[in-house]
C-alpha cells in the first residue's frame, strides 16, 4: 500500500499559509489513489468545513474547459486551427496599433512587450491556432470591467454594456507582432468564447454544456453565481465592497456577465480530475467514448510555441525547463492549467498520471509573499515517486 503522508502533511503544513482550503484528487492508471479535503472555506465561518462537494472559483481552469468544447467544434467540422478568426467574427479584421499593454497588475500603467514602433498588426491574419497558442500578438489583459463599472454610473442597461465590452475586445490594439512571441492572454480566449457561441448558435455556457459537461456528467462544473453556501469564497473587493463567493472572482469576467472563455467556472476537484481523465485517456487512445480523438489530443499537447522556459501547446501549459514551474517535477510529456484564484489541473501521460488540486488561495488578497508557487512546486515533487 503506497504511502501518502508527506501529502497529508504537505497540506496541512500549507493551511492558514497558502490557502484556507484545499481539494486534492489524484488518479493513477484510471484509479483515485488519493483524495483528502483540508481546511475551512471561510476562515470567518469554521462551522462549515470543507467537503467533497465544496465549488471553487476555476480561474484559467475554465480555459481548458473552453478549448475543449471549441476542439468539439473543429472535429464537427465547423472550423479548424488554421482558419482565420474574421471569417467567423467579422468585426476582428483590418491593420491595428502595435502598442504597450495594460497592465492587469498596475493602475492605469502599461506594459511594453516590444520596443516602440509604428508597424501595424493584420487582425484578419490571425487564426484560431495563434489565439490557442499564446502567439496571436493580443495583449494579455484589458480594463473591461472598469469600463463596465463606468457605463453602468452612467444608468447604461446591462445588454448595452454587453455590447460595449464585446465591442471593445474585438477592436483592442496588438501588443506585439503576431507569432513574434508567446504571450498569455485572457482576452484571446474570451475571443474563443465569442467564437465558439457564433459557431455553435448556442450561448457559451450551452455548448460547453452540451458537449463536455453533461457527457462526462460533471454536475459540479458550471459558471457563476451559485449559492454561497456551495462555493469556497475568494477575495474582499474593495470595488463591489464584499467579499466574493458564489460569484467570479475575475473582474473581467464578473463584467461580462459570469460567463466567459478566459474565467467563470466553478467545479469540485473530483470533477475537474474526471475531466483531466477523459483527456488522459483520449490521448492514450484507451477508451471507447473519447472526449476528444487521439488525433485532436496530439496536436493539442504537441509544442507549438516557446518563448524561454514557456511552452504552449493548444490551450494547454506544457511541461516547463524552469525548476519553479509546477510542471518540472512532472515528466517532459505532461500538460495542464494553473489559475490564478490557486487551482491547478496536470495530467502526466507517461505515468498514467491526472491530478486536481483547487484552493482559494486568492481568499488572501493579492499582496503579500507568494506562498501559492512553493505549495505547487512542492506537490509536483511529492507526486514524483509514483
Amino acid at each position: 500500500m503506497m504511502d501518502f503522508s508527506n501529502l497529508d502533511a504537505l497540506l496541512q503544513s500549507s493551511l492558514n499559509i497558502a490557502f484556507p482550503a484545499a481539494q486534492l484528487v489524484i488518479y493513477q492508471r484510471g484509479q483515485i489513489i488519493y483524495e483528502r479535503n483540508v481546511g475551512y472555506p471561510d476562515p470567518e465561518s469554521p462551522a462549515q468545513p470543507i467537503t467533497h462537494n465544496t465549488r471553487f472559483d476555476l480561474a484559467s481552469v475554465s480555459k481548458l474547459f473552453t478549448v475543449a468544447t471549441f476542439m468539439r467544434l473543429v472535429e464537427e467540422g465547423r472550423t479548424s486551427l488554421d482558419q482565420p478568426m474574421c471569417e467567423v467574427l467579422p468585426a476582428f479584421t483590418g491593420a491595428r496599433p502595435i502598442q504597450p499593454q495594460p497592465d492587469p497588475l498596475g493602475n492605469g500603467s502599461t506594459i511594453a512587450i516590444v520596443p516602440p514602433t509604428n508597424d501595424t498588426a493584420d487582425a484578419s491574419r490571425v487564426a484560431f491556432r495563434h489565439l490557442l497558442s499564446h502567439t496571436s500578438g493580443l495583449p494579455a489583459w484589458l480594463p473591461l470591467w472598469k469600463v463596465g463599472l463606468g457605463l453602468q454610473a452612467e444608468g447604461a442597461l446591462n445588454s448595452d454594456i454587453q455590447l460595449r465590452l464585446r465591442e471593445m475586445t474585438l477592436q483592442t490594439a496588438f501588443a506585439y507582432p503576431t507569432g513574434a512571441r508567446v504571450v498569455y492572454s485572457d482576452v484571446g480566449l474570451i475571443l474563443i468564447g465569442l467564437a465558439i457561441e457564433q459557431l455553435s448558435e448556442l450561448s457559451l455556457d450551452a455548448a460547453m454544456r452540451e458537449r463536455i459537461t453533461q457527457p462526462l456528467a460533471l454536475a459540479s462544473i458550471g459558471y457563476s453565481p451559485i449559492p454561497c453556501d456551495d462555493a469556497a469564497p475568494t477575495e474582499f473587493y474593495a470595488h463591489q465592497g464584499r467579499r466574493m463567493c458564489g460569484e467570479v472572482h475575475d473582474e473581467n469576467a464578473f463584467a461580462l456577465n459570469g460567463v466567459a472563455g478566459h474565467a467563470g467556472l466553478f467545479g469540485a476537484a473530483r470533477d475537474v480530475a474526471v475531466f483531466g481523465e477523459a483527456l488522459r485517456t483520449a490521448l492514450a487512445g484507451t477508451t471507447n467514448e473519447p472526449l476528444l480523438q487521439q488525433a485532436t489530443l496530439r496536436e493539442m499537447t504537441r509544442l507549438q510555441a516557446q518563448d524561454g522556459d514557456v511552452r504552449r501547446g493548444i490551450g494547454f501549459a506544457l511541461w516547463s525547463p524552469n525548476p519553479r514551474a509546477m510542471s518540472h517535477a512532472l515528466s517532459p510529456s505532461a500538460f495542464g492549467h494553473l489559475g490564478f484564484t490557486g487551482t491547478s489541473l496536470w495530467v502526466d501521460p507517461e505515468r498514467e498520471l491526472t491530478f486536481a488540486c483547487l484552493t482559494n488561495h486568492i481568499y488572501y488578497g493579492r499582496e503579500g509573499e507568494d506562498t501559492m508557487t512553493p505549495f505547487r512546486v512542492a506537490l509536483a515533487q511529492a507526486l514524483k515517486p509514483l
